[in-house]
């Protein structure tokens, strides 16, 4: 009888340390490779999304605070109505009356060309117009709204001459203009226009682009422009913007200062941030469900795994393992699974990340922390999953788990 006590008491005293956990867990996950692959690869969409998300956040409010602080001291006014709704335009001298405010660094000046239609040529039906607006816009608007040439030039000295125009961003996509050739015109107020110039994205004046530019004393001999500008530009004295803005109204129009709208781009700026994080909560949402849906296929998973390994957990059973050997292998296993979907996850929605702030040229800023939050509700996700599975299989008695898997 003593030999057989002291085998209980052995059995009894036995321990399983980690390297030895860690190296069964791993060939229970090899043997069932393609299973393992598919769990780890829901996880890893999960984590991905994750950080995909907070990654192109992060990105895009980096990218609106930066330009919101390069903003902050652009100012626009515009011509508007009286207490009666007529229209009335700026003054013809309001832009130098604007200019010789102290703080003001330089004006810049645009004035809508109204009944004048833009088409990509005569054949167009004059309805059609794609939402372009015609614009006579001065030589300086780009420094001023800090908008920039994506191909082609601005308007120039030749362009005060001759028929000649800019579109912006926008204006550009609707006619179907991606490059530039000296054969590449638009039809515009009657008369064909060689467009010299593309514009980029101007945040701060969105206006511009859906607009075709031209210039001013072309307008006026052409296009019928009779009027003054509709629309100022300015920059001034970053410490004076709420000094300047609140003068701007009886500077420019002394007559009717009621007509006279002035605006901050850097509010528009600030509004855009606040709506592109809106839903940064609800992506997370829907990618939090996307974890619990991993969790739940790595808990199928393990479950069918310890119904199949039932003769293994026998045979280790009947050899000395205890109960709370086999539960810590089985959740091992599934932890590792998750750890694998997590670094993946985080890898994949990282590349996501880069991605597309490249193609949307924002700089690329991922806070370190939120892939390893990833990674850690991955684990997390991983060991929850494999709680149920566990203590399943470490209440397997050595012959129960025999017999069945025997059969």
């Amino acid at each position: 009888m003593m030999p057989a006590r002291r085998e209980v008491e052995v059995a009894a005293g036995s321990r399983m340390r980690a390297v030895d956990a860690l190296r069964v867990g791993g060939d229970g996950l090899r043997t069932r490779r393609m299973r393992s692959a598919l769990s780890a690869l829901g996880i890893a969409v999960a984590i991905g999304a994750i950080v995909a998300v907070l990654g192109l956040a992060s990105s895009a409010q980096t990218q609106l605070l930066d330009q919101l602080g390069r903003e902050s001291n652009l100012l626009t006014v515009a011509a508007g109505q009286d207490f009666g709704g007529t229209a009335l335009p700026l003054p013809s001298t309001a832009e130098s009356m604007v200019a010789a405010i102290p703080p003001v660094q330089n004006v810049t000046a645009v004035a809508s060309l109204t009944g004048v239609t833009v088409r990509r040529s005569a054949a167009v039906p004059a309805i059609d117009t794609g939402g372009i607006t015609a614009m006579a816009a001065q030589d300086s608007l780009p420094r001023t709204v800090g908008a920039s040439v994506i191909a082609g030039r601005f308007l120039d000295a030749v362009a005060q001459r001759y028929p000649l125009v800019v579109l912006g961003f926008q204006a550009a996509k609707n006619l179907g203009i991606e490059t530039l050739t000296p054969q590449t015109q638009v039809y515009l107020g009657g008369r064909y226009f060689t467009v010299i110039g593309l514009l980029g994205p101007v945040g701060v004046a969105p206006e511009l682009d859906e607009a075709a530019l031209v210039s001013f004393p072309i307008a006026t001999a052409d296009l019928g422009l009779q009027q003054g500008a509709s629309r100022l530009y300015l920059r001034t004295d970053p410490d004076q913007v709420e000094a300047v803005a609140a003068v701007l109204p009886f500077t420019a129009s002394p007559a009717h200062p009621e007509a006279v709208a002035v605006r901050r781009p850097s509010d528009i700026l600030a509004a855009r941030a606040a709506a592109k994080t809106s839903f940064v909560g609800l992506y997370l949402a829907l990618g939090a469900v996307s974890l619990l849906v991993g969790g739940v296929g790595i808990a199928n998973t393990m479950v069918i795994a310890v119904l199949e390994r039932r003769g293994e957990i026998g045979l280790r059973r009947a050899v000395g393992a205890r109960g709370i050997h086999i539960g810590a292998q089985f959740l091992l296993e599934a932890a590792v699974l998750a750890a694998i979907g997590g670094i993946g996850g985080a890898g994949l929605g990282a590349l996501a990340t880069a991605v597309v702030d490249r193609l949307a040229h924002n700089p690329l800023t991922i806070p370190p922390i939120v892939p390893l939050v990833g990674f850690g509700a991955a684990i997390v996700v991983g060991v929850l999953a494999g709680i149920y599975p566990a203590l399943r299989a470490a209440r397997l008695t050595p012959a129960a788990a025999l017999r069945s898997g025997a059969e």
